[in-house]
């Protein structure tokens, strides 16, 4: 596997991890939770940076009508989604409900954009 594509998902995995405990943070731990420490952060985010690689494109392709009709809000209740998949695979990560996952994936997508923004300047 080349050394760009390693360094691409590791950086998906910082990000995604990083996201995760802004998100937990914010949203509180009846809602949203990472675990406890850093560990379960770090795994969290891995979870989530391996089923956006893996699932994501394809579920974009099956549900391209629904995000043409909605004008691209449906990607919204996509992200949660796969969200909700990694609470599934990873029991530390604790989501309470869709829309819980919904605006977790909305905080992690801000941040995604912040990291991308600030090392497509370097």
């Amino acid at each position: 596997m080349p050394r760009h594509v390693l360094a691409r998902f590791g950086i998906r995995w910082f990000v995604s991890a990083l996201g995760l405990w802004i998100a937990a943070s914010f949203l509180g731990s009846d809602r949203l939770t990472v675990g406890n420490g850093w560990g379960t952060v770090i795994g969290a985010g891995f979870f989530l940076a391996l089923v956006n690689m893996a699932l994501k494109p394809l579920l974009i392709i099956l549900s391209f009508p629904a995000i043409i009709l909605s004008l691209g809000l449906f990607m919204l209740v996509l992200n949660g989604f796969l969200i909700l998949i990694v609470h599934w695979i990873y029991p530390p990560l604790y989501v309470k409900n869709l829309g819980v996952a919904i605006v977790a994936g909305l905080i992690v997508g801000f941040v995604n954009f912040l990291v991308t923004q600030i090392l497509e300047k370097k």
